[in-house]
C-alpha cells in the first residue's frame, strides 16, 4: 500500500514520516549587575551581526530539499527495524497458527473454550500477548499513543481503523444486504428499467464478509446504527489527532447510509462512462486512455439531442453554461460535468440505453424515505470531513466491492473538491487490481489539476479477488479483476509511474 498527496505542481506527501528532534542547552539566568550588562551588550551584537547574516543568506539561492528516501523493503533488517525480537517471534507465531484452517474455522469454540478454563484475567493476559498484541493497536486513545510514537521514531506513521464487526450469521447478513439494496419503491410496486446485473442485489452474494479477511465488512441496519458507526469515526478522528500530529483516520462509507444508494448511484455513473465510450467509438476513438479520449462537441451534441437528453437548444445552453467545448472536443471530465448539470435539472438517475436510443429513469421515482436517507449519509459524510479538517486529521476513504465502488469514488471525489483546497485532507482509494484503475486515476489527478486542488490517494492492490472473480462468474457479467498478479503488478507501477513523473518533488508528514 502507498499513500500520497499531491497538487500541481505535484509536491508528493508519503508515509512513512520522519520526526525533526530539537535540542537545546539550558544556562542559568542569575548574574551579577554588571555581568547582566555585559550580557545585554553582548546579545545585541550577537543580534545584530545574526540579523546581518540572515539578509546575506536571503540573497543566496538555496538547494533544494534532498529527496526523502524510500526504506528497502528487500532489506530484512532494515523493514523490521522498530521491531523487537519478542515482536518478530510472536508474528510468526500468529500468523503460522492463522494458517492451519481447523483452527481458523473453528475459532469461535476455540475463544470459548479458552476463556472458560483460563479465567477471564488471564485470558485476557493470553490474547494481549498473542492474537490481540499483533492486529490491534489498543483500547483507547491513551493506550494506543505509546505505539504511535514508537513507530514515528522509525518513521513510520500510523492510520487508526475501528475493527469492530457485528456477530451475525451468515443467514443474518444476506437478509440483512438484500433488504437494504432493495429500493423500497419496488416493494411498494413501482416500477424500473431494466437494471444490470452487477448493481443487482444477489442473496448467494449477500454476506459480504465471505472471502474477505483484510477489511471490515459493514450492513446496514438502520439510521440510528449509521449514527453510531459515525459517532465511532468521530472518536477514531479525535483519537488520531490527539495521538500524533500527521495522523490518519480510516472509514467505510458503507456504514454510513443505506446502500442501495451506493448501489444504484454506481449503476448510473457506470453506464454514463460506458455511454461515453461508445460515442467515442462511434467516432473512431476506441481505445484511448480515458484522460485523452476528446468527442468533436458538434458531432456529441447532435447525438445527445437524437437520444432525447434534451433539445438541441437545451444541450447548447448546458454546454454553454458550464463553458464546456469551448475548444470544439469534449472529454471525460467536461462529459462528467454535463452529467452534474442533467442530474440536477431532473432530480432523477438516468441512464442512456443504447440499444434503445433513448435515456431512461433508473428508477420512476425515489420514496421519500430513500431521499432522506440519500441526505443523511452525505450529512454524515460532511461531518466527518470538517471534523477531520479542524483536528488535522487525514480521512481515508476505504475502497470496497465493485457494484459499489463508483459512487463510493465520486463522493470522495467531491469531498476532496471541498475541503482539499489548503492541504490534503481525504483521501480516496484506488484498487490497482481492477482493469479499469489506470483510467480512474487518471482522470481524477486531471480534474485535481484543472481545478487546483490537492489531490489525495492510498493505492492498494486490492482485498475482494476472490469474491469479485466468484461473483462475476456465477451472476454473468465481465470479470473486472486483471488476468493475472503480474498484470496487477504492471498497473501498480504504471499508476505510480504516472504519478511520479514530471519532476515530482517528495516530502514528508
Amino acid at each position: 500500500m502507498a499513500g500520497c498527496a499531491l497538487r500541481q505542481p505535484l509536491p508528493l506527501l508519503l508515509l512513512p514520516g520522519r520526526s525533526l528532534i530539537c535540542c537545546a542547552r539550558l544556562r542559568s539566568t542569575a548574574a551579577a549587575p554588571k555581568q547582566k550588562e555585559e550580557a545585554a551588550a553582548a546579545a545585541k551584537a550577537e543580534a545584530r551581526a545574526r540579523g546581518q547574516a540572515q539578509r546575506r543568506l536571503r540573497d543566496v539561492p538555496r538547494p533544494p530539499p534532498a529527496p526523502a528516501r524510500m526504506p528497502d523493503f528487500s532489506n530484512s533488517r532494515e523493514a523490521y527495524r522498530s521491531k523487537t525480537s519478542a515482536q518478530l517471534l510472536r508474528s510468526l507465531l500468529v500468523f503460522r497458527l492463522c494458517s492451519y484452517d481447523v483452527l481458523v474455522n473453528r475459532h469461535k469454540e476455540l475463544i470459548n473454550l479458552s476463556r472458560a478454563l483460563l479465567g477471564r484475567w488471564l485470558f485476557r493476559k493470553l490474547m494481549k500477548m498473542t492474537f490481540y498484541g499483533q492486529f490491534v493497536a489498543g483500547e483507547d486513545q491513551e493506550d494506543i499513543k505509546p505505539l504511535i510514537r514508537r513507530n514515528r521514531t522509525f518513521g513510520v506513521g500510523s492510520i487508526l481503523d475501528y475493527s469492530v464487526e457485528d456477530d451475525l450469521t451468515q443467514e443474518e447478513a444476506e437478509t440483512k444486504e438484500m433488504e437494504s439494496c432493495e429500493s423500497l419503491g419496488l416493494k411498494d410496486g413501482e416500477g424500473e428499467v431494466q437494471r444490470e446485473k452487477k448493481f443487482q442485489p444477489h442473496r448467494q452474494f449477500g454476506d459480504r464478509r465471505e472471502s474477505v479477511i483484510s477489511a471490515r465488512t459493514y450492513f446496514y441496519a438502520d439510521e440510528s446504527k449509521c449514527d453510531q458507526h459515525m459517532e465511532t469515526f468521530l472518536k477514531c478522528i479525535l483519537a488520531s489527532g490527539g495521538s500524533s500530529e500527521d495522523g490518519f483516520a480510516a472509514i467505510k462509507l458503507t456504514a454510513l447510509g443505506r446502500p442501495q444508494f451506493l448501489l444504484q448511484f454506481s449503476e448510473v455513473l457506470v453506464k454514463w462512462r460506458s455511454f461515453f465510450r461508445h460515442l467515442a467509438a462511434e467516432q473512431g476513438l476506441a481505445g484511448q486512455d480515458a484522460v485523452d479520449t476528446k468527442l468533436d462537441l458538434e458531432h456529441l451534441q447532435e447525438t445527445l439531442a437524437r437520444l432525447g437528453i434534451g433539445t438541441l437548444d437545451e444541450i447548447t445552453h448546458w454546454f454553454n453554461g458550464e463553458k464546456i467545448g469551448l475548444s470544439g472536443t469534449v472529454d471525460l471530465l467536461d462529459w462528467n460535468s454535463l452529467i452534474d448539470n442533467r442530474t440536477k435539472v431532473a432530480k432523477l438517475f438516468v441512464v442512456p440505453n443504447v440499444q434503445t436510443g433513448t435515456v431512461e429513469p433508473l428508477l420512476h421515482q425515489f420514496t421519500e424515505q430513500e431521499e432522506l436517507q440519500m441526505k443523511r449519509m452525505l450529512q454524515r459524510i460532511d461531518v466527518l470531513a470538517k471534523r477531520a479538517l479542524e483536528m488535522g486529521v487525514c480521512l481515508m476513504v476505504d475502497a470496497e466491492q465493485t457494484y459499489f465502488q463508483p459512487a463510493i469514488s465520486r463522493l470522495t471525489l467531491e469531498m476532496q473538491r471541498k475541503f482539499n483546497t489548503e492541504k490534503p485532507v481525504i483521501f480516496n482509494t484506488y484498487q490497482c487490481y481492477l482493469k479499469d484503475a489506470y483510467d480512474n486515476v487518471t482522470v481524477d489527478v486531471e480534474l485535481s489539476r484543472r481545478e487546483n486542488w490537492y489531490f489525495g490517494a492510498k493505492l492498494v492492490r486490492g482485498a475482494y479477488m476472490e469474491q469479485e472473480r466468484k461473483r462475476a462468474k456465477e451472476v454473468g457479467y465481465e470479470d473486472p479483476i486483471n488476468e493475472s498478479y503480474k498484470a496487477t503488478n504492471a498497473m501498480y507501477h504504471r499508476y505510480r509511474g504516472r504519478l511520479f513523473k514530471g519532476g515530482v518533488k517528495w516530502t514528508h508528514f
